[in-house]
């Protein structure tokens, strides 16, 4: 069975749902109703589900590492994401954005190139991530290093990044499935962010 679970750190609440292994969402927001609809939109319809005021273990481990991209941290593990239930597309776009480190962006176009999609349809998958931000759609931009678009609103977006800045100054590459991935600097997204 499914478990979602929700904890506020200094006004901001982070959630997950899970079972004892698996994550199949996760949020954050600035109320809770909010994060548990947010989670509730991720799980699969046909599993069922109850609300846990009290903590375990598992869910706990997911929440801090939320947390931490949250606040703009590294995180070092392979969090057990379950798919199944998303289309093979969504999967795809997923698990390449879920790739892109701490410090740096990738273009809505050249997620697209790796996933065989469009920009278009990356940008719908990113709207509808169901693991917001462990799988990193902040970290998704237009070419042209202006923010895009996001669900919690581009000033939290440009907040996520603001805190991920690492100084960094040169791109990077990132083979993915025989193909390279672009990877910007942060910097240059947060250069022409709106003051």
């Amino acid at each position: 069975m499914i478990k979602l679970y929700v904890k506020v750190d200094e006004n901001v609440w982070f959630g997950v749902a899970c079972d004892e292994k698996r994550v199949f969402a996760t949020s954050f927001g600035f109320g809770k109703a909010s994060v548990l609809q947010s989670l509730l939109d991720g799980i699969p319809f046909d599993v069922p589900f109850q609300y846990s005021e009290e903590p375990f273990q598992f869910a706990e481990y997911v929440l801090d590492l939320v947390k931490s991209v949250y606040y703009g941290k590294e995180i070092n593990v392979n969090v057990p994401l379950a798919m199944e239930h998303l289309s093979e597309y969504m999967q795809s776009v997923i698990r390449v954005v879920y790739l892109i480190p701490l410090g740096y962006v990738a273009s809505y176009g050249d997620v697209a190139k790796i996933s065989c999609g469009s920009p278009r349809a990356v940008g719908r998958v990113m709207a509808r991530n169901p693991f917001a931000p462990v799988v990193p759609c902040h970290r998704v931009v237009c070419s042209d290093m202006s923010l895009g678009g996001y669900g919690g609103g581009l000033n939290v977006k440009l907040d996520l990044l603001k805190r991920e800045n690492r100084g960094y100054v040169n791109k990077r590459e990132l083979l993915v499935n025989g193909k390279k991935l672009e990877l910007f600097p942060v910097e240059l997204v947060l250069r022409k962010a709106p003051k």
